[in-house]
């Protein structure tokens, strides 16, 4: 970007050049396959990630070594990648060590991030979020928002299987986390969705309502999870995809970083 405009400073370059030649170093394209924002993090302060979930392994690969030949960004998040995957993956980039790249799997999560710098990133104590699920099969859900967001230095608060079926468990926990200064929750539910439209009735606090596929009969895949938490009545909550806990974490970070331009 700097020899760019160095050049559109210099008279070598006219504004229109300028600003094509700027638009097309955003995005490198890998033999049709895939087109990545290699300079991501500049741009919104969140790093390039790539969904592996629905991608043929080989398309993966490449991806993943395109990225870090042309990116100006330290860092790639791979998500939903099983640990069948990630097991052999490891064993094709092995070469990115040599290079000074440090993997780091969360098998419960399936997140795999690949990083210059394997020190863990700093955390700002002021900005806290609290993530809640309703039940135990929530949780890999959540741990993908948790790793999003301790990746990103922000501290978490975890509190796991207090749903509604024992809403005494609810209360304490809750209370705790407003007592520690979160400044949003996520709350991950399945079923019938009910955990976020109780929560927003009982803070001042953004949430975030995830929807998660756990269910079963009507409740299958988590389309009457997403459904309630869509309809609710409660104020103050964000709905996102069902079992979309990394855009839950995102959501959060987008929120956080205003606090920081005020």
């Amino acid at each position: 970007m700097r020899e760019i405009l160095e050049d559109f400073q210099k008279g070598k370059l006219s504004i229109n050049q300028c600003e094509n030649l700027l638009k097309s170093n955003e995005i490198m394209e890998l033999n049709n396959v895939a087109k990545l924002d290699i300079n991501r993090k500049a741009r919104t302060g969140f790093p390039e990630a790539i969904l592996a979930e629905t991608k043929d392994y080989d398309d993966l690969l490449l991806i993943i070594n395109g990225f870090f030949k042309n990116s100006h960004d330290d860092k790639l998040l791979i998500t939903r990648l099983s640990n069948e995957r990630y097991l052999k993956l490891k064993e094709d980039i092995s070469y990115l060590k040599s290079d000074g790249l440090f993997l780091n799997y969360n098998k419960k999560a399936k997140i795999l991030i690949i990083k210059k710098d394997n020190e863990k990133p700093k955390v700002n104590y002021n900005y806290k979020v609290g993530i809640i699920t309703a039940g135990t099969s929530d949780i890999p859900i959540a741990e993908e928002s948790k790793v999003i967001l301790e990746e990103s230095g922000v501290s978490v608060l975890t509190s796991y299987d207090i749903g509604v079926a024992g809403i005494h468990r609810l209360f304490p926990n809750l209370a705790e986390m407003i007592k520690e200064n979160v400044k949003i929750l996520i709350v991950c539910a399945g079923m019938e969705g009910a955990l976020p439209s109780v929560i927003a009735g009982l803070v001042d606090i953004p949430i975030i309502a995830v929807p998660t596929s756990i269910g079963y009969g009507v409740g299958q895949g988590g389309i009457t999870a997403l459904n309630a938490m869509l309809q609710s009545c409660a104020p103050g909550m964000s709905v996102v995809n069902i079992d979309n806990g990394f855009g839950a974490a995102v959501n959060a970070l987008t929120i956080l970083n205003t606090f920081d331009k005020k």
